[in-house]
């Protein structure tokens, strides 16, 4: 049976690379929760579309074992994190994914994944790829130029346009036993 994965759509959420995970996970029959990194479970595309998340973060908190991975589809979630690190759905964010890292579930992740997998127990020392612009974000990760890295758990791309040389990996893991 295929493993469940909780999705993070923070708010605003690059819809490419938030639908590229949806689309793959739906057509390959792995069963999905969008939350949205937000007050509620409205988030916008960084295009102003709106979408509805199926809940907000704070509802994943304590729900870890209900899920085999975990995945962060980013957005602008980088540069707007210095205006927003003190909410409580980010505090609720990097709760839920440091509780993962410390259950050895799958953390995937694109774009700036990495800056945020960066301090969490398991992922120190392990081989990412990320948004070049982000690259010197990451300090306690070997950041690469490569289009998509998979180092153990930690699945990353470098954006939403090198998702298609991830998805591979993350479906095969996805559907393994």
């Amino acid at each position: 049976m295929a493993k469940k994965v909780a999705v993070l759509a923070v708010n605003p959420v690059n819809g490419y690379g938030l639908f590229n995970y949806l689309e793959a996970f739906y057509e390959n029959g792995i069963p999905y929760t969008v939350y949205a990194v937000a007050e509620n479970t409205c988030v916008k595309a960084n295009s102003g579309i709106a979408l509805e998340a199926d809940a907000p973060i704070r509802e994943l908190i304590g729900k870890e074992d209900e899920y085999d991975a975990l995945v962060f589809a980013c957005g602008d979630a980088v540069p707007t994190w210095a205006a927003n690190a003190d909410k409580p759905y980010n505090r609720d964010m990097l709760a839920a994914m440091a509780a993962f890292a410390d259950k050895g579930k799958l953390l995937i992740g694109h774009c700036g994944a990495a800056v945020f997998f960066n301090d969490l127990a398991g992922c120190k020392g392990r081989r990412v790829a990320l948004h070049p612009y982000v690259k010197d974000a990451v300090q306690n990760l070997v950041a690469t130029d490569a289009p998509a890295v998979v180092d153990g758990n930690v699945y990353t791309a470098q954006t939403e346009h090198t998702l298609a040389a991830l998805m591979p990996d993350v479906l095969k893991a996805l559907k393994e036993d």
